[in-house]
């Protein structure tokens, strides 16, 4: 029996006088049916990445504001909301991450809403939404993410080092899940030392919150895997490219994980999804820094599928020219070849949108609607 496809609809961002961005993004999310959820009087989470202090790469809080007044005017009480992230940095409690998200610019005056940190002061605040899937029988979500009636996503479309990339699903799964919550996707996988790469800085030492990694007696880094817990911040740190993450079968883990915990988050309540593919850079906004991107800014799409937004978003990604100087401007790349796989050869992205569309949240058949 054939399947029917899902809609996204995408608008570029080419401007004319009348018609900024933001009037775009209105117009889009318009055409693509926003208005038809019931909002009044409904909490509305809008789940965001904040962006890491130092990584410019995140969606403007301008793009958000728009959000949050369309969703004013059709009667709901939004928020802007993350999850406490698990590798130490400035999101792993509510007073960093609070302080990190105005110091990107989302405060209540620049977005016209309240932000709240959706797990809590520590990352513990959570609730265990049943779900019975493949290797989640619940899912540890953030409360304020929870206590809400309507999700919509808005998602940042780029590289991810864990995932190939990071669209409306990682958002979703792995942004939406308590620190407990993260523990439990990222548990799969650890990393290992590339001994003869290791100068022995100790930068991995400073930031592992678990205190896994010491130097041995060759004064290399070595992680103890009893300790561990697969967060990647020694990955994310390492500026010699000696911690990296082992993924093999535990890729395919990790993304349907992330797909079962996203299928947490929306279930039994209307949601809508908003990817914006600009400033692609080939990692994740996790980072304190961002890379050229890979291919010049190509627009906003949204959907109510979030399985058919990641992959139209990977879809518009491959069909675009890479910039020159970007992590995928050498002579091994093959303009055929998928260009989130060529930057992290070791993660399987697609794993992640089969199993959502084989526990009902989409389909990655769809029909793209331009909207001028």
């Amino acid at each position: 029996m054939e399947t029917s496809k899902s809609k996204v609809y995408f608008t570029d961002f080419k401007t004319k006088s009348g018609m900024n961005l933001l009037d775009k993004l209105e117009k889009l999310v318009k055409k693509a049916g926003i208005q038809n959820i019931d909002f009044k009087n409904k909490f509305v989470a809008i789940k965001i990445h904040f962006g890491e202090p130092g990584n410019l790469a995140f969606i403007r809080p301008n793009y958000a504001a728009k959000v949050v007044s369309i969703i004013k005017e059709l009667g709901g009480i939004p928020f802007l909301t993350d999850s406490n992230t698990l590798y130490s940095g400035r999101r792993s409690n509510a007073i960093d991450h609070l302080d990190a998200a105005s110091e990107n610019g989302f405060n209540k005056l620049t977005v016209g809403c309240n932000i709240i940190i959706a797990d809590g002061l520590k990352g513990t605040d959570y609730r265990e939404i049943e779900i019975n899937q493949k290797y989640c029988k619940t899912a540890k979500i953030g409360t304020a993410i929870c206590d809400s009636d309507i999700i919509i996503s808005m998602s940042h479309f780029k590289g991810h080092e864990m995932t190939g990339f990071g669209g409306a699903l990682k958002n979703l799964g792995m942004g939406s899940g308590s620190r407990g919550g993260k523990l439990e996707m990222h548990s799969a996988s650890q990393p290992k030392i590339e001994k003869e790469n290791c100068t022995g800085c100790r930068q991995c030492i400073k930031n592992c919150a678990q205190g896994a990694i010491s130097l041995d007696e060759n004064k290399k880094a070595s992680i103890d895997y009893e300790k561990c817990v697969g967060c990647g911040q020694c990955v994310a740190e390492c500026m010699f490219d000696a911690a990296q993450i082992i993924w093999n079968e535990s890729a395919v883990t990790a993304n349907e994980k992330i797909a079962e915990y996203a299928y947490a988050v929306i279930k039994d309540k209307p949601s809508f999804h908003i990817s914006f593919i600009m400033d692609v850079s080939p990692n994740c906004d996790c980072w304190d820094s961002n890379d050229i991107p890979i291919v010049p800014n190509i627009g906003m799409a949204a959907s109510f599928d979030p399985i058919a937004l990641d992959r139209a978003c990977v879809d518009l990604v491959n069909k675009a020219p890479i910039i020159k100087g970007s992590v995928l401007d050498n002579n091994e790349f093959n303009n055929d070849e998928d260009k989130f796989t060529h930057i992290h050869s070791n993660t399987d992205w697609e794993s992640g949108l089969k199993h959502g569309e084989s526990i009902g949240m989409g389909t990655q058949d769809y029909e793209l609607i331009i909207v001028k």
